[in-house]
């Protein structure tokens, strides 16, 4: 079974971007990431309808990282504290030394690599810090922006399921792509 800890947090850079730890502070642009409807148009979530949603959310993050069941960073362009997304090990399965990643970034900064970079950076931690074996993303099966990251960063499809979740009155499709540590290239 992997250990994991978070503590101290591990803030992570790449040639532009520097992820960070969420805060308070970031309460305006979690309610802009979770509270947009154009953002959330793939995960099956409720909207963050106000500040206060986004302060929970901000908790549940922090809470998971003090606790070691979960991990995510702010991603922010360097030399800007202002995050432009979220991403990181959401469903961290110890036991089988696997998880699950997520990411979203704000649409005025997708088609930028912004996401391809953060992605490539949070997998290279999963692997030489948490020790992990293999690493998925599942993504709806429309999501054709976020298929792309994965492939770019070597994941593979393992499965298309059919209508398999229920939410907002109708039966979405996953897919599940993943990556083993011996694939991942540095």
């Amino acid at each position: 079974m992997a250990t994991l800890t978070f503590n101290p947090f591990q803030q992570l850079k790449t040639a532009r971007l520097l992820l960070r730890r969420i805060d308070e502070n970031d309460v305006n642009e979690v309610l802009a990431l979770r509270g947009n409807p154009e953002t959330m148009k793939y995960i099956p979530r409720p909207l963050a309808k106000n500040k206060q949603d986004a302060l929970e959310h901000i908790a549940l993050i922090n809470e998971k990282i003090d606790t070691n069941i979960g991990i995510n960073w702010g991603i922010t362009i360097k030399g800007n504290p202002k995050i432009i997304g979220i991403i990181g090990h959401y469903k961290i399965q110890p036991e089988n030394f696997r998880s699950e990643i997520g990411y979203m970034v704000l649409s005025e900064h997708s088609a930028k690599g912004y996401t391809t970079e953060s992605v490539h950076a949070v997998v290279e931690y999963g692997f030489k810090q948490m020790n992990l074996h293999s690493i998925e993303a599942v993504i709806d099966s429309q999501n054709v922006a976020s298929e792309r990251v994965l492939q770019k960063n070597g994941f593979v499809k393992e499965a298309h399921l059919l209508e398999n979740e229920f939410w907002d009155g109708k039966f979405w499709d996953t897919v599940i792509y993943s990556i083993l540590k011996r694939n991942f290239k540095s």
